[in-house]
């Protein structure tokens, strides 16, 4: 069941923005046994939800790494969101109105500040396992770097401790594509809906890549009136239409940018060498967004930290895809 926490003071943001209230949605299952002692936090990706159970298949289960019979588990929807958590579509204290195009800018510090609060206000003073894929490992990275005395183990999945270039030039060339539409803008929750469509299908060829697409698009007759791999990017465009709107989606494309770990704090390698947490590090052979490689120079200078690597043909969604090889790697750590 879905949960709210309201933070009634001012919530100043990194780049100069306020808000004057902060709704924060989350979810737990299993319960916070006597010690207090096993808490796992779980950070959602970009356009997830707190319902971990939903949208992770296999994970919140008996035997598996989130067994609600063995753990307390806790994800809490990530700020501008369109799943509860203070988001564009809230409405602005200021004007009696939502938000829409003028909600302030944010980063993913500011994310994990806002899910600190929540810690706090839930008495988790130590967090036993922290895990984090793509967006959702940018806060969990941020967050050791931030607290590294409350995260006692770190689990870091096809993400990366600074937005590249190459992330950066993803998510311009979708947000292009939103700003495309022209009722982008328009205060209405539906605007710029045929843009966030075409954003998402471009998204999609990064997040499988053509390994991916080659394993389940193949069209299965000769000549066929329409492409199966065509149908796929309109259908995957208008499923995210159903569910979300394109203020919430631009929003969090922006906070993605401005994520680096080192950003004062002397660099990406000094911050990283400050996480105390116990590290494993899992790399996709063939994710395009965050490379194998990349992921072993994070890993090498995290202390105590090790490298794991799936085989998937998945690409990025690999994290999502693969979870009967992510337990047999996640478990273990979790347990040592």
């Amino acid at each position: 069941m879905i949960r709210y926490f309201d933070y009634d003071k001012p919530f100043d943001l990194e780049l100069g923005g306020r808000l004057d209230h902060l709704r924060i949605a989350y979810h737990t299952y299993g319960e916070l046994n006597s010690r207090r002692n096993n808490v796992v936090w779980v950070c959602h990706a970009l356009t997830a939800d707190s319902d971990v159970a939903d949208w992770w298949p296999h994970t919140v289960e008996k035997g598996r790494f989130l067994d609600p019979e063995h753990h307390f588990v806790v994800c809490a929807n990530i700020l501008g969101s369109h799943y509860g958590t203070t988001g564009p579509l809230h409405r602005n204290p200021a004007t009696g109105k939502p938000y829409y195009g003028s909600f302030p800018d944010f980063t993913i510090r500011d994310m994990v500040r806002a899910h600190i609060l929540l810690a706090d206000h839930l008495g988790l003073d130590r967090i036993s396992t922290l895990i984090g894929s793509s967006v959702g490992g940018f806060q969990a990275v941020e967050w050791a770097v931030m607290q590294p005395g409350r995260i006692g183990r770190l689990a870091l999945i096809a993400t990366e401790a600074k937005a590249s270039p190459w992330t950066i030039a993803i998510d311009q060339t979708q947000r292009m594509a939103i700003e495309a539409d022209a009722t982008f803008g328009e205060e209405r929750d539906d605007a710029g809906m045929a843009g966030m469509a075409a954003a998402r299908a471009i998204g999609l060829l990064t997040y499988r890549g053509g390994s991916g697409y080659n394993l389940t698009q193949q069209d299965r007759e000769e000549f066929p009136r329409i492409h199966r791999a065509s149908t796929y990017q309109q259908y995957q465009g208008e499923k995210l239409c159903r569910r979300y709107n394109a203020y919430s989606y631009y929003v969090i494309l922006n906070a993605f940018d401005t994520h680096d770990v080192g950003r004062g704090r002397g660099g990406v390698a000094e911050a990283l060498r400050t996480i105390t947490a116990r590290t494993l590090v899992v790399g996709i052979t063939s994710d395009m967004i965050f490379t194998p490689d990349e992921m072993r120079v994070m890993q090498e200078r995290i202390p105590h930290s090790i490298y794991c690597e799936i085989s998937s043909e998945f690409g990025h969604d690999g994290f999502l895809v693969e979870y009967d090889r992510l337990d047999a790697i996640i478990q273990p750590f979790m347990n040592e």
